[in-house]
Parts: C-alpha cells; sequence; structure tokens
C-alpha cells in the first residue's frame, strides 16, 4: 500500500496520480436521516370511508345471508300443450274443417296465464301463497320472518304478484312448443305443492280453452245447419209452387210428350197432303172427297200451330222452353241445398263427435320435483356481488373527489 492511498485527503486537495495527472478528489456528503411515514388526515378519510363503503356493507350481507337468510328450495316441472287432429274425417268435409281451428296458439296463452295475476290469486285462495312465501328465517332469528327474501304477509294482492317472479321463472321455447317451470320456497314441500298446484291450474286452462273452442264448434256447426235447413225449405217449397202454378209435375216428361204429339201431327199432315195431292189427280172438280181432305190438312195444320204455340215456337207467349228452364234452375238450387244440408248435418255431428272427446291435453314431460337441499339463496355469489358493486362504487367516488382537489390545487 502506497503513502497516497493511507493517507486521507481534504476534497479540495489536488491529488498526483501516477500519471502525474492532478485529479480533484471530493469527500462523499454523510446521508441525510430517514423521516418517519405518518398518515395524512386524507389518509385516515380514505381508510374510513373504505372501511364504510365497503367493508361494513360486505360483513352486513355476510352476516345476513349466513346468519338469518331462510334456505330456499327449487321444484322444477316442464309440460306442453298437445292438440289432437281429426284427420281424415275433418278432410271430407273440405272448408268446412277450419271451424275446429284456433287463430291464437294454446302454448302462447298458458305463457301469458302463468304470469297473471288469475293465477296468483287462484293459488292464494288455494293454496295460500302469502302464508307458504312469508316462513321464518334460520334457527338464529326463529320466529322472525326474512325481510329481503320472504314476503310480507301482509301484502298486498299487488305485492303478491311482483313477488311471483320472484319465485317462479317460466322459460319458454316458441320452436319447440315446451314450457319449463322453476318454483322455490323455503320448504321442499312447499316449493313441490306449488309446482303441483300451477300444473293443475294450467291442465284446467287448457280443459277451458277445449270447452270454449268445442262450445264455439258446436254453436258454428248448428248455425249452419240451421241456415241450410232453412234454405232447402225454400227450394222446396219454391219448386212446389211452380209446379202448382203451372199445372206440372215434371215439366220435362210433358215437353217429351208435347214434342211426341207434334211430330205425330207432322206425320199426319203429311199423309193428309199426300193423300189430298192423289186425290185431286184422280178426280174432277167439285169432288166432295177434295173438300172433305182439304178440311183435314186445315185442322192438321191448325192443331200443328196451337201445340207449337204450347211450346213457344210461335209468337211472343210464355214458352214452355223456357218454363222447363226455370223448372230445372228450381231443381237445381234444391240438389245444391240439399247437398249443402247433407254437408251441414255431417260436421254438426262431427262437431258432437269431438265434444265428447279431448282434443288438447296437456303433456308433462317433467313432473313437479321433490327439492333434497336448498339451492338459494346462493350467499357466496350474492356476498361477491355486493362487495364488488361497493367496492366499484366507492373506488369512483374516490377517484372524483380527488378529481376536484386536483382541479382546486
Amino acid at each position: 500500500m502506497t503513502l497516497s492511498n493511507s493517507i486521507p485527503r481534504d476534497p479540495m486537495v489536488p491529488f498526483h496520480g501516477a500519471s502525474g495527472l492532478v485529479l480533484p478528489v471530493l469527500r462523499p456528503e454523510a446521508p441525510m436521516p430517514a423521516i418517519p411515514a405518518r398518515w395524512a388526515r386524507r389518509h385516515v378519510a380514505l381508510a374510513l370511508s373504505f372501511g364504510i363503503c365497503v367493508l361494513l356493507p360486505a360483513l352486513l350481507s355476510g352476516w345476513y345471508l349466513w346468519a338469518r337468510a331462510a334456505d330456499q328450495y327449487a321444484s322444477e316441472a316442464g309440460f306442453a300443450v298437445r292438440r289432437e287432429e281429426t284427420g281424415a274425417a275433418i278432410e271430407m268435409l273440405g272448408g268446412l274443417a277450419g271451424l275446429s281451428g284456433s287463430s291464437t296458439r294454446d302454448t302462447d296463452i298458458l305463457y301469458e296465464y302463468l304470469t297473471s295475476r288469475r293465477l296468483v290469486s287462484e293459488l292464494e285462495a288455494d293454496l295460500g301463497l302469502s302464508a307458504l312465501w312469508s316462513k321464518p328465517g334460520t334457527a338464529l332469528f326463529r320466529g322472525e320472518t326474512d325481510p329481503v327474501f320472504a314476503f310480507d304477509a301482509q301484502g298486498a294482492q299487488e305485492d303478491l304478484h311482483r313477488y311471483w317472479v320472484r319465485r317462479v321463472q317460466v322459460s319458454y321455447d316458441s320452436h319447440a312448443g315446451l314450457i319449463g317451470l322453476r318454483v322455490t320456497a323455503f320448504a321442499p314441500g312447499d316449493a313441490q305443492i306449488i309446482a303441483q298446484a300451477i300444473v293443475a291450474r294450467a291442465t284446467a286452462l287448457i280443459n277451458e280453452l277445449s270447452d270454449v273452442a268445442r262450445a264455439d264448434a258446436i254453436r258454428d256447426a248448428a248455425q249452419a245447419l240451421d241456415a241450410a235447413e232453412a234454405r232447402l225449405r225454400l227450394a222446396r217449397s219454391e219448386v212446389t209452387a211452380f209446379r202448382n202454378r203451372h199445372q206440372l209435375v215434371d215439366p220435362a216428361v210433358d215437353l217429351q210428350t208435347r214434342a211426341g204429339l207434334l211430330g205425330t201431327l207432322q206425320a199426319q199432315q203429311a199423309e193428309a197432303l199426300i193423300a189430298l195431292d192423289l186425290l185431286r189427280e184422280a178426280t174432277r172438280e167439285g169432288d166432295p172427297r177434295l173438300a172433305q181432305g182439304a178440311r183435314r190438312v186445315v185442322v192438321i195444320e191448325e192443331r200443328i200451330a196451337a201445340e207449337r204455340a204450347k211450346l213457344g215456337l210461335v209468337g211472343d207467349g210464355d214458352a214452355f222452353a223456357s218454363v222447363v228452364g226455370r223448372f230445372e234452375a228450381l231443381m237445381a238450387d234444391r240438389d245444391f241445398a240439399e247437398r249443402a244440408y247433407a254437408a251441414a248435418r255431417s260436421a254438426y255431428d262431427l262437431a258432437q263427435a269431438e265434444a265428447r272427446r279431448q282434443s288438447r291435453y296437456l303433456a308433462a314431460w317433467q313432473q313437479p320435483t321433490l327439492p333434497e337441499r336448498a339451492e338459494h339463496p346462493r350467499r357466496g355469489r350474492l356476498l361477491a356481488l355486493v362487495a364488488g358493486f361497493a367496492l366499484v362504487l366507492w373506488g369512483m367516488a374516490v377517484l372524483s373527489v380527488y378529481a376536484a382537489l386536483d382541479r382546486r390545487g
């Protein structure tokens, strides 16, 4: 070790290095002592706000969820509305088949019914929903209700209907026509009983819709039958009046008879003319047989003219062919009225047959289940939601306060 390295030097004294250069030597300054950290008022306010806004709600929520909130049990059910089609029996009636149709889907009506006040009122009268859903909380607070999750037994019907959506969840698959039902209550048996009552009421509604549809079909079929019967009576009375007015039973047959008579007269006229011509060639003028033959020809011609007049072939009189035409039109109307009456009668009989059987029914693909363990409330999830929501609100409030302070500074 050299002497220059062992002797302490003043920081401003030059130092001669080995190379002969003069270099200043700086003495390092002593480090300043550390200042102990102290809590500022803003730190205390921040900690207090965190405890009040985040920790306190989380602790109270956890205490309530695990100490007082009642267990909830869920019962599930599933069903679909099935409808039987009459098939070939209806197809034979053609357009009358639409009498048994429905413009609105039964499943849509049932879905709306499951969330209606009508169902809530009916189940309240049958089961006492307000009592079933206002059961007490856990054993720590026996005898006291759960004010958050339970229903207030003194609530009105409107309150019970609003509470209904918290306890009854209805899912509807519009494509498959399936309805799922999930009912929660504070006892396993209560959840199953409420689900069974809902299914029973849904079945009653479907039966009611079926009864209404059958009643409408029978009423429409009866009205159609009455109209067809009245039309048939009118057509038959018109045919009878026409026959009495023209003194004819069947104008077509009378027309054939008259046409045959006219043909016979025309044949006799031809024979008489031929005989008269032969007589004129064989006799002389003034022969009485000539006058007799001519008279016979005139009589036949008059008879032919009279028959032609009756047939409407001469003059502007009422042609017998027109009479036959009107009679045939009346007969066509009567035949159509008879066919319409037969169809209406068949539709009425079919509507009565449909009324004697159930065409709509509720097919349950899952009967109401009896739960074995409580699935609600989901305490961990609810506590996490409360704590997270409180933390977010607290963070937003703190950022807003700091931003306001920075703007003032």
